[in-house]
């Protein structure tokens, strides 16, 4: 439970601060004060075992002391000198060179996920042919929260409407199929729709899409999708832009998650995870793209905050502990514990309609009934607050919860986590019988 010190300071919060928070704070009502590894500590002295990684970002962990090291070594030289060259900038090109598939050569550096998907649209609406003037994306995606990143998923607010000029196509979200069709017996409709109305159309531009839909409850696609649709988009014209804001840097077992099903994206937005939850975001792109002369001209890759050297310095710490320390192969080994030990649970708990993942991101979504498939928001929200009384932190959407470990948590601490949650899971379906 929440402890008193943190009643009082929120208590004070309440009267100043703006609502709106995350659904995931707002509920679970914690006051955290430090974290180390995968460990967090409230300001009652409790301490959590974080499956959310912070919002997701927290690749080596909390505090890693390279990325303390040299967070704290830069912010005592330099801070902020707009777009100019720094120190660290052209080591970190070097770096992400290494990293990233080969035709991904040329970068802009940014400082949130929303703000990169903004600076990736401008780049498509630069190079755009006349007449295409349209922008492909998926139902369920999100890319953020600007007016752009709205418009590409009809994300309407108030009585304001933004469809603007994107068109959506079929996300593969097996589970709920909008087209009540049954995998692998359906050929992947939801892809040939997709092909037929955004890739093969004269009059779009790009598609802009994450490889794996992560705030929608981790949507991994199934075998043949990302095939069809990539294929089918590059033989019309039609540039990929892969939103992998959540997912790239290791997350799901290779650099990008996009390389698990063959995509060779034009730009891809990056962020969260690439300089362990510091403000920090990549836009990756083809030469011929990112240098075209209508998409490099002056400010095109500017803002107060991008390329500023704190952001480049945590980057440059978080990218080169992934590298040395192989730390994709561990999330490759770990995620296989993960999705095992949730397969178990997904077994044990009726209330458990589906679990699906990749690498260290999982998405457990909970139902009424496994036959009527309804959502039961009521039951992932008791779930995740039991957890937490547990010791657990885990991040929580509508009915869906979602895990996301620390690449560097060791195997008897995941263990444990999964164990806590399994235990939530048990006291939650108990007390509702």
């Amino acid at each position: 439970m929440t402890g008193p010190r943190q009643l009082d300071l929120l208590a004070r919060e309440t009267a100043h601060l703006a609502p709106g928070a995350s659904e995931e704070s707002a509920l679970g009502r914690r006051v955290f004060t430090e974290g180390r590894g995968a460990v967090l500590t409230d300001l009652d002295g409790n301490q959590y075992i974080d499956l959310a990684a912070g919002t997701l970002t927290q690749s080596l962990g909390h505090c890693h002391p390279e990325v303390v090291a040299a967070l704290t070594e830069q912010a005592a030289r330099l801070w902020n000198v707009h777009d100019f060259s720094t120190a660290g900038r052209a080591e970190l090109c070097d770096l992400l060179a290494r990293l990233l598939p080969e035709q991904l050569d040329t970068y802009g550096f940014f400082s949130t996920g929303a703000e990169v998907v903004e600076a990736a649209l401008r780049a498509v609406q630069a190079v755009a042919e006349p007449g295409r003037n349209r922008i492909g994306a998926l139902r369920h995606g999100f890319h953020g929260k600007t007016q752009g990143a709205r418009m590409l998923v009809h994300w309407d607010i108030g009585n304001q409407a933004h469809a603007g000029n994107s068109i959506l196509g079929y996300s593969p979200y097996c589970y709920r199929c909008p087209l009540d069709l049954e995998h692998p017996s359906c050929g992947v409709r939801c892809a040939t729709l997709v092909r037929k109305h955004i890739a093969e159309k004269p009059n779009v531009s790009a598609l802009v899409f994450e490889p794996v839909l992560g705030a929608a409850g981790v949507i991994v696609p199934p075998p043949g999708y990302w095939e069809q649709i990539g294929d089918a988009c590059r033989d019309n014209g039609v540039l990929l832009v892969a939103d992998e804001v959540l997912t790239g840097g290791g997350r799901t077992g290779t650099f990008l998650a996009g390389e698990q099903f063959g995509l060779e994206p034009d730009l891809v937005a990056l962020s969260k995870g690439m300089a362990s939850g510091f403000p920090f975001a990549v836009l990756a792109g083809r030469s011929d793209v990112l240098r075209h002369p209508d998409a490099a001209r002056a400010g095109s890759t500017a803002s107060t905050y991008a390329n500023n050297p704190l952001g480049i310095a945590a980057a440059r710490a978080t990218l080169e502990v992934v590298a040395r320390d192989t730390l994709i192969d561990n999330v490759r080994s770990l995620g296989e514990l993960l999705g095992e030990r949730l397969a178990e649970l997904h077994a044990r708990f009726d209330v458990l309609g589906d679990v699906r993942g990749l690498g260290l991101l999982h998405g457990l979504e909970f139902v009424r009934s496994r036959e009527t498939r309804e959502p039961a928001p009521d039951i992932a929200r008791a779930v995740y607050l039991t957890a937490l009384d547990l010791g657990l932190r885990t991040s929580i959407g509508g009915h869906i919860i979602r895990l996301a470990p620390p690449f560097t948590i060791d195997r008897a601490l995941l263990d444990e986590g999964v164990t806590l949650l399994g235990r939530a899971v048990e006291r939650v379906t108990e007390a509702t019988r």
